[in-house]
C-alpha cells in the first residue's frame, strides 16, 4: 500500500488527456492508429419510453450530424484494429465517453479530474484506440453520471472476432430502468434514503428503451443475445422460459465451456452472451425474464419465424476464442486489502460533474465521489508487469458491482460462491462477501474503481490505482 494517505495530494501526472476541439485530428497524436473517426454526437431528444406520454429532453448520442431519434446506437469494433470517434457536446452541459471494461490507453479512459479535460458544450475530443478483446462492452459518460446515465446515455458496445463461431442471429440488449412520472416526465434521480441503502430504483424497466420488447429469429435456430446491464441501480436475476440457452460469456470474457442457464445474477456494469436455442415451431416464443424479485417480469421475447426449422442443436455450441489477458503469479503476488463499507465522515466535494450532496460510503474508511479534484492518493501504486491480489471485503449488507477501469482481473476465491467467472472487469460483491482478485498490472495510468450503483459511487464509493 502505499505509504501516503489517500488525503494527501499526489494527482501528480494523473492527468495524461489532452482535449481538442472538434477537427484537431489524429495525426498530432504519435504512437495512435490511425481509423476514420465516427461522429458520436451528445444531444437531447423526446423519446416514448412510458406508456402514458413522451419523454422531453432524454440524453442521448447520434451518430453524424443529424438529430437521435432514440436510443444511442450499438457501436461495432473489430478486435485488434483503430477504432476512432469524434465526441461533439451538444449538451448544455460538460460530458465525456467512458468505453465501460475495454482495456485501452489511460488518455481514452474518459474521466475527468484524471485522465482528460471535461468536454464542455459546444467543444468535441477526440477518442482513437484499438480494442485488445473482443466481447460486449459498453460506453457512457463519466460527468455527472446520475443524470447523464439516468437520462439515457448508456450505449452498447460490440468488439467482433472473425474466429467466432456464427450463429443464425444475434440480438443485443440494453437494458435500463427510467425514473419516470406521470406523463413520461422525469422524476428526481435519487431518494437519499435509498441512496444510503441498495440505491434508488427506477420506475418503467426496459429493453432497448421498451418494455418487453419482441425480436423474431429463426425457427430451431441458434441466436447470439448480448445482454449489458446499463442502469445506474437495478441488480437482475436473469432465465429463461419457453426455451433453453446456454452463457458463452461473462463481461466480455468467454466461458471455458458453455454451460446451461438456469437463473444468473449481474449487476449495473455487468455484460452476458447467452446462446439460446429458438422453439421449432413458427409462433412459439422464449421469453428472457428477470426473476429477482417476487413478481418476476419479462425483459425480452424471442419469436421463431420460418415453417421449416433449422433444427440446431445446444450441444454443438463450442467455446467462443478466448481473450490474451494475463494471469496473476501468485507466488509473488503482491496483496492489496479493501474494505467496502458505509460512512458518514464528510460532505462531499463539490464538483462540474455534479455532486449529490452526501457521503454514505467509503473503500479503506475514505469516501470519495471520484471525477473530482478533489486532492486523494491513490489506493496504491501498482508496479507495471507486477502480479496483485485485492483482498476485497463487503462489510455492508447490500450488493456492490465493483468496477475496475482499464484492467482485467480473475476472481481467485471467495466465501459465497462455488462458480468462478471468467477473467472480468466487475465483480457483483454480495453482503459479507470476501473474495480475492488477481491481476497483473499491464495498463500504465490512472484506473478508477468504483461501485456501479451509480448512487454508491457518488456518495463515496470511488476510488483509483495509479500503474507505474
Amino acid at each position: 500500500m502505499t505509504l501516503l494517505s489517500r488525503r494527501t495530494f499526489l494527482k501528480g501526472s494523473a492527468v495524461v488527456g489532452t482535449s481538442f476541439a472538434v477537427g484537431a485530428g489524429f495525426a498530432a497524436r504519435p504512437g495512435v492508429a490511425s481509423a476514420t473517426p465516427l461522429m458520436l454526437k451528445a444531444q437531447f431528444t423526446d423519446a416514448a419510453i412510458a406508456s402514458d406520454g413522451v419523454t422531453p429532453k432524454v440524453m442521448t448520442y447520434g451518430l453524424g450530424d443529424g438529430v437521435a431519434k432514440g436510443m444511442p446506437p450499438v457501436l461495432r469494433m473489430k478486435k485488434g484494429e483503430p477504432f476512432a470517434a469524434r465526441l461533439f457536446n451538444g449538451l448544455d452541459e460538460p460530458t465525456t465517453v467512458h468505453w465501460h471494461g475495454l482495456r485501452i490507453v489511460n488518455a481514452m479512459d474518459g474521466v475527468p479530474e484524471m485522465t482528460q479535460a471535461y468536454v464542455y458544450p459546444g467543444d468535441g475530443f477526440d477518442y482513437a484506440f484499438t480494442p485488445p478483446d473482443a466481447g460486449t462492452f459498453w460506453y457512457h459518460p463519466h460527468c455527472n453520471t446520475l443524470t447523464q446515465m439516468g437520462h439515457g446515455m448508456t450505449g452498447v458496445i460490440v468488439v467482433e472476432n472473425p474466429d467466432d463461431p456464427q450463429f443464425d442471429a444475434e440480438v443485443v440488449l440494453n437494458l435500463r430502468d427510467w425514473r419516470l412520472g406521470k406523463g413520461g416526465a422525469f422524476t428526481a434521480p435519487f431518494k437519499p434514503r435509498d441512496a444510503a441503502k441498495g440505491g434508488t430504483y427506477g420506475t418503467v424497466r426496459t429493453a432497448n428503451w421498451q418494455e418487453g420488447p419482441s425480436y423474431e429469429a429463426p425457427a430451431g435456430g441458434l441466436v447470439r443475445v448480448r445482454i449489458a446491464a446499463t442502469d445506474v441501480t437495478r441488480i437482475y436475476t436473469i432465465g429463461l422460459e419457453g426455451g433453453q440457452g446456454v452463457i458463452v460469456a461473462l463481461d466480455g470474457n468467454a466461458m471455458d465451456k458453455p454451460f446451461l442457464l438456469d437463473r444468473l445474477d449481474f449487476g449495473p456494469g455487468q455484460r452476458v452472451e447467452l446462446v439460446v436455442r429458438m422453439p421449432d415451431e413458427e409462433g412459439k416464443s422464449v421469453t428472457l425474464g428477470n426473476f429477482r424479485s417476487s413478481t418476476p417480469w419479462t425483459i425480452a421475447t424471442l419469436k421463431a419465424v420460418g415453417s421449416a426449422s433449422l433444427k440446431r442443436d445446444l450441444g454443438d455450441v463450442t467455446a467462443l476464442p478466448a481473450n490474451a489477458i494475463a494471469e496473476a503469479d501468485l507466488s509473488t503476488a503482491t496483496r492489496i486489502p479493501l474494505d467496502f463499507t458505509a460512512t458518514a465522515e464528510h460532505k462531499p466535494t463539490e464538483s462540474i460533474c455534479g455532486s449529490l450532496g452526501y457521503t454514505f460510503w467509503a473503500i479503506n474508511k475514505v469516501p470519495w465521489q471520484g471525477d473530482t479534484p478533489d486532492p486523494v492518493a491513490p489506493l496504491s501504486d501498482l508496479k507495471l508487469g507486477k502480479s496483485y491480489v485485492l483482498q476485497v471485503r463487503n462489510r455492508t449488507p447490500h450488493a456492490h458491482p465493483i468496477h475496475l477501469h482499464g484492467l482485467s482481473f480473475r476472481v481467485l476465491s471467495s466465501n459465497k460462491r462455488t462458480f468462478l467467472p471468467p477473467p472480468t472487469d466487475t465483480i457483483l460483491l454480495q453482503p459479507d462477501e470476501q473474495a480475492e482478485l488477481g491481476l497483473v498490472a499491464d495498463n500504465l495510468g490512472d484506473w478508477l474503481l468504483h461501485c456501479h450503483i451509480i448512487e454508491h459511487q457518488k456518495t463515496g464509493m470511488s476510488a483509483y490505482f495509479r500503474v507505474v
